[in-house]
């Protein structure tokens, strides 16, 4: 999808004669349902005629010209992508990214990073050559036309900044950017003979319309290259080192057992199998720890090898970004979002991998793309025709999550599909204890379970603590043996998004004299380099030095697990009931909705079941630490 694709001549006589920045306006609301913004146009207005400009100088006529072009599955949006052949007849593709910054300047907190002002205010942004690199090599390996095995077509990138002058602002060019640079280079307002070269070295020889034509014909889906590299390090990563999933297991094949086979085996065979016309829908249901995710990228990891496509969606930022980091840059065209695929072509994945399905959302909402007017959950359907549901019917902890098995069973069977169902029963975390599990759920009184009482176990051991320091102590004492840890609490603290004066986050989370920051939220600004963003918190060894929330914690274990169990849901021992107190919630997603109580005994249920080996907790309330205790045996 593109807003704009003509010619190099008609690009500059569009420009010339001021009326693309209209053209492209309407296109936008055609497509999207809804005008750009006022900032947004006057950016193609001035942009886009400065590079008009530079095409006309170099008297540029047969090329091809995309604006705006979409990124296969993704609300990403290329500025401007000319095409071409070079002297000796290749074809050949250039990326520009357009900016209008006047300045910048560095930024600790990351080095990839500058800090320039956008949208109203000085933020964190991704260099420019970072930026337009990735974008390349996201669009590499996703459209066929640039990885087929004969005649693809070559893609390079740059970025524009006409208003910067890069002559006396050197700060783009520092060293600590140069190897992006050298790759993708960054040209600014002095530059336009070296712009106009960089262009013309590559699609001066024009001819370029049929080459956009390719592109616009060509297959979307990831390269053989990627899917085998993405693949390999799955297996390396389940088979040693992924810790997502606590410690790192015994070197080895990733041993799936009983239901955990059946699941995948008879994904493999339906994929392998799977006609134009077939539909169908698999629902796979099981609580905290019982491998869900697991299967779910052992599945990712063998048929990506068999080159079938196939993508792995979740609801959850933290645990994606995560993956992408763990499996690099290029598995972000197969580790999605939910809301990736409001406007994906009908069938368009093979295999589609849904984990943590309990966090699908009503409708898909995302800035730029145009509504479906479909269940979020539909345009799932949609866009796999084999669509594997991972979910835990009681991992709900946010209102508007509607995702339930019920629920998606009654719309694939709406839509036609074949449902097949499944329940995954064995636990693989909490040392292996169903029984734990079972407790916890009947403790809470989110369902009735035959284990009432809780008695320690050598496998998992359950500890409450007398402070949220000695919680703290005990969580780091087994980290510093090796193993992984972190500290999570409710939503029962303000989450405030600016660091202190000296970098550090502010100490939101206040039980006597503990004194915490939350984990940083994505967009917290100020803070010093080296404090993990909010996705990463859970992988990246700093975290420890902040308290989790359910948001950065679910999807993820560790070994250890410390848990401050707020004074937002308390056990009165008149009434033998829970209670919400939303007044001491600062959750915005919850403490207005209906179903607070329910809702935050899912969020207790996520965090107590996050360790492979221990649970630690610290109850403010002492009413409900009596409860707990009455309820444990020695």
């Amino acid at each position: 999808m593109k807003l704009y694709a003509g010619s190099a001549t008609e690009f500059i006589q569009l420009n010339i004669q001021n009326k693309l920045a209209d053209l492209l306006r309407e296109q936008f609301l055609q497509q999207f349902g809804y005008n750009p913004s006022q900032n947004e146009v006057m950016s193609w207005r001035n942009s886009l005629f400065r590079l008009s400009d530079i095409l006309e100088r170099q008297n540029l006529s047969e090329q091809g010209i995309m604006v705006e072009y979409k990124l296969p599955l993704s609300a990403k949006r290329i500025d401007v992508v000319i095409y071409g052949h070079d002297e000796q007849h290749q074809k050949q593709a250039v990326i520009i990214e357009l900016k209008q910054w006047e300045k910048c300047n560095f930024t600790d907190y990351d080095s990839d990073y500058v800090l320039t002002w956008v949208g109203g205010g000085n933020r964190q942004v991704l260099h420019p050559s970072i930026q337009v690199g990735n974008y390349l090599y996201y669009l590499k390996e996703n459209n066929s036309a640039f990885y087929q095995e004969t005649k693809p077509i070559q893609l390079s990138a740059c970025s524009y900044l006409h208003n910067y002058s890069i002559s006396t602002d050197q700060t783009l060019l520092d060293n600590r950017f140069q190897e992006a640079i050298d790759r993708f280079p960054v040209y600014g307002a002095d530059d336009r003979d070296e712009l106009s070269a960089f262009i013309h070295n590559r699609v001066g020889a024009g001819e370029g319309m049929t080459i956009l034509d390719e592109v616009e014909h060509s297959k979307l889906r990831p390269s053989k290259k990627l899917l085998k590299q993405v693949s390999d390090v799955i297996k390396q990563k389940l088979n040693g080192e992924l810790q997502l999933f606590g410690r790192a297991k015994a070197k080895g094949d990733y041993i799936l057992l009983d239901e955990q086979l059946i699941v995948y085996d008879t994904v493999m065979s339906l994929a392998r199998k799977v006609k134009k016309q077939d539909k169908y829908a698999i629902i796979v249901k099981g609580g905290a720890g019982t491998g869900k995710s697991v299967v779910g990228l052992q599945l990712l990891a063998d048929l990506t090898a068999l080159d079938i496509n196939t993508h792995y969606a979740t609801g959850s930022r933290s645990f994606t970004e995560t993956l992408r980091k763990i499996l690099g840059k290029d598995s972000a065209s197969l580790l999605k979002y939910f809301l990736s695929y409001g406007g994906a072509t009908p069938n368009a994945i093979d295999v589609l991998l849904m984990d943590e399905a309990h966090r699908i959302r009503e409708k898909t909402q995302v800035r730029y793309a145009k509504s479906t007017g479909r269940l979020q959950v539909e345009d799932l359907l949609h866009a796999g025709r084999i669509c594997v549901f991972f979910i835990d019917d009681y991992q709900a902890v946010r209102k508007g999550e509607i995702g339930s098995s019920s629920f998606i069973r009654a719309q694939a069977e709406k839509m036609g599909c074949t449902v097949y169902e499944y329940d995954l029963e064995s636990q693989f975390r909490n040392g292996g204890s169903e029984k734990y599990s079972q407790w916890i759920d009947h403790t809470l009184h989110i369902r009735q379970t035959a284990t009432t009482e809780w008695r320690q176990e050598d496998a998992f051991e359950f500890r409450i603590m007398d402070s949220p320091h000695a919680l703290e102590q005990a969580i780091r004492e087994k980290v510093e043996e090796g193993y992984t840890g972190r500290v999570m609490a409710g939503f029962c603290w303000p989450w405030t998004k600016q660091a202190d004066a000296d970098g550090e986050l502010h100490k939101d989370v206040v039980v006597g004299d503990y004194i915490r920051p939350w984990n940083a939220d994505e967009n917290t600004k100020g803070m010093r380099r080296g404090i993990p963003k909010s996705q990463y918190w859970a992988y990246d060894e700093a975290g420890i030095d902040q308290v989790g929330c359910v948001y950065t914690a679910q999807g993820f274990e560790f070994d250890y697990a410390g848990v401050i169990f707020g004074n937002d849901l308390k056990y009165n021992p008149d009434t033998g009931e829970w209670e919400g107190f939303p007044e001491n919630s600062h959750d915005g997603q919850v403490k207005g909705s209906e179903d607070f109580v329910q809702l935050v005994k899912n969020t207790y249920r996520v965090l107590l079941g996050r360790g492979m080996k221990a649970c630690y907790v610290y109850f403010m309330d002492k009413e409900t630490e009596r409860y707990f205790r009455s309820r444990v045996r020695r």
